[in-house]
């Protein structure tokens, strides 16, 4: 039993190290879908955002150009 644990023992290791890395790659690959779902959500909500500003800058905007509509208006053409 001594020898053939001693003839075996680094065929053992290797199997359990290689074990230990499958354990670790498994992690890691849950570890990196919890961040691509959370840039995901990020993005959307980035997105989100960014149409909210550009709809608050294009009312802006709209009132600025009937304010001068209405100056113009109000001068005339001479």
């Amino acid at each position: 039993m001594a020898e053939t644990l001693l003839k075996f023992w680094p065929i053992l290791m290797g199997f359990v190290g290689f074990l230990v890395w499958l354990i670790r790659l498994e992690g890691r690959s849950v570890e990196n879908t919890k961040e691509i779902r959370r840039l995901w959500n990020q993005r959307r909500e980035d997105l989100e955002a960014s149409k909210a500003a550009r709809e608050d800058t294009n009312a802006m905007l709209a009132e600025i150009r009937d304010d001068i509509k209405a100056l113009i208006a109000k001068v005339g053409p001479k």
